[in-house]
């Protein structure tokens, strides 16, 4: 496994042009690996855009490195940095405590008829959103005392599909500190990730160790 990031290039009109949704930025993604494209294949990767320092930056989880000339290819050149990601998820135990940052799309279904599937809504409210973490979290392996973590932003991201046809895909983005219940389901969250739409820049998990 692999982490990787670039910073994204605002100054490019091209990418102020057509970086305008969920959709284009998994595109660069998944074009960032021409194995794959060649293959005609996709690998699982989890991505998501945070912000430091006044810059944006695209992360990156993947079972592959990318290529740094195609990940740069909307991004700032020389920005490109990939490391291994195996060695430090080998270091993780049970009862161990991380700061974390996740960016989840906080949905829930609906049973609307015994023999179908449940209607997905999104959950607007704060209190909801926060719910939606703390219930899934042990599922996952971890759990997170609830005066532990905040909402730091809230929106929609918008996806535009086929035929122009746009959605909006609810947002919240998650910061707080865990604590791990059991280590191989967490490591497995921080290799594929939580939730939905996940190809669309949600469920990818960053941990630093609290000491």
């Amino acid at each position: 496994m692999y982490l990787s990031r670039v910073e994204i290039d605002f100054n490019s009109r091209v990418n102020m042009r057509e970086l305008n949704h969920v959709g284009a930025y998994h595109n660069w993604v998944e074009q960032a690996f021409p194995e794959e494209v060649d293959r005609k294949i996709r690998s699982r990767k989890l991505w998501r855009i945070d912000c430091l320092a006044g810059k944006r930056y695209l992360l990156l989880v993947s079972e592959r490195e990318p290529s740094r000339e195609l990940l740069e290819s909307r991004g700032v050149k020389g920005s490109f940095a990939s490391k291994e990601y195996d060695t430090f998820l080998s270091t993780i135990h049970t009862g161990d405590q991380f700061r974390f940052r996740i960016v989840l799309n906080p949905v829930h279904a609906v049973l609307e008829d015994e023999r179908k599937r449940g209607k997905v809504y999104p959950l607007y409210a704060e209190k909801d959103q926060l719910q939606f973490l703390l219930d899934r979290g042990p599922k996952h392996g971890f759990t997170v005392p609830e005066d532990q973590v905040m909402i730091v932003e809230r929106g929609q991201e918008r996806l535009l599909k086929k035929g122009n046809h746009s959605t909006n895909l609810v947002k919240a983005v998650y910061e707080g500190r865990l604590k791990v219940l059991d280590s191989s389901r967490f490591v497995d969250l921080l290799i594929h990730g939580m939730g939905r739409e996940k190809a669309y820049g949600f469920g990818m998990m960053t941990v630093i160790k609290v000491k």
